[in-house]
């Protein structure tokens, strides 16, 4: 089978009424982006920052996987199919996709304010002041902030450069370091990039679908299955 890596941004989550920082003018949640998802913002208010994210790990909760995420986890049945995605919610693995690699982290999960590598799964609870790691130190969220390293991005890179066929759903690939993604897929590849507001990618053998991700993904979908099995 083919290797279909895809990479997924804020488009697709939104589908299932996840918010994101790029509808409001730099606001995310009426706080100031850099307020709430930098390690500065960490430092210099870290209640703040955990209150904002259990709120969102209350939403993550009742959010449903969009019909997306459902195409995605389909796929398998014909494809090895392996998603980056740059979202920290579970949406990917409640739809039943397999192969996940989460650049941003995982909302579902907390980490060491000491050491990032020592995580626990918290499912949907929130993080309370307190709360310690095995190292003693206060646990936070197990999300890569503005300011700090992208520890799976050379997992990412390596999965790129496999890729039989790639495709970028959902996302304006403005945020780096994953918008240089598709810059290590190979030249000779078919690329699908999916998004209302494509950013202005040239190379051969591209395909472009200006639509949101739930509906550029339906209108692939068969495309993929009749042409590249």
């Amino acid at each position: 089978m083919k290797n279909i890596v895809v990479l997924t941004g804020a488009g697709m989550s939104a589908q299932s009424g996840i918010s994101t920082f790029r509808d409001s003018g730099g606001l995310w949640e009426n706080y100031p982006v850099l307020q709430v998802a930098s390690i500065e913002g960490w430092h210099a208010n870290p209640q703040l920052m955990l209150d904002f994210y259990n709120r969102r790990r209350a939403s993550l909760k009742n959010a449903q996987p969009n019909k997306g995420h459902m195409i995605l986890a389909e796929l398998e049945q014909h494809f090895h199919v392996k998603i980056i995605t740059q979202n920290i919610d579970d949406l990917h693995e409640r739809a039943g996709s397999t192969n996940i690699l989460h650049l941003h982290g995982e909302l579902t999960k907390a980490q060491s304010s000491e050491d990032p590598d020592l995580i626990t799964h918290i499912g949907y609870d929130p993080i309370e002041w307190g709360d310690k790691a095995a190292d003693g130190s206060q646990l936070r969220p197990n999300v890569v902030w503005f300011g700090e390293p992208v520890p799976n991005m050379t997992k990412a890179i390596q999965w790129t450069q496999e890729a039989d066929i790639m495709i970028v759903a959902g996302t304006s690939l403005a945020v780096y370091p994953a918008a240089g993604l598709v810059d290590f897929a190979q030249d000779s590849i078919p690329l699908f990039l999916i998004d209302p507001k494509p950013a202005p990618v040239r190379r051969n053998n591209l395909y472009v679908i200006a639509d949101k991700a739930v509906e550029g993904l339906g209108k692939i979908k068969k495309t993929l299955i009749e042409n590249y099995l």
